[in-house]
């Protein structure tokens, strides 16, 4: 099973097993650092994500809204309760 698995991974898996016994454990982390293959021919170019930018508005921006609710209405509790009362400071210089 562990032999598939590591058949599986591809090139990109080239510090060998996880578990070394004759020296500290090593980490694998999937990167792509090759750009051309060994005949000399170009890679392709990484898939793009159609609608990355639409995708991000569409999740940070509803997030945000909430955020800022939840933090307004905290604020109001502890104003509420006198745990933080903004001072009013008189400029009458």
């Amino acid at each position: 099973m562990a032999g598939r698995l590591w058949a599986a991974a591809g090139s990109w898996m080239t510090a060998g097993p996880l578990a070394n016994p004759r020296g500290p454990p090593r980490t694998v982390v999937p990167s792509r650092n090759v750009t051309a293959t060994p005949s000399g021919a170009i890679l392709p170019k990484p898939v793009k994500m159609p609608f990355g930018l639409l995708r991000v508005f569409a999740i940070v921006i509803p997030f945000l809204y909430v955020g800022t609710q939840i933090s307004k209405s905290f604020a109001a509790l502890l104003e509420e309760h006198d745990i933080f009362v903004p001072e009013d400071d008189d400029d009458d210089d």
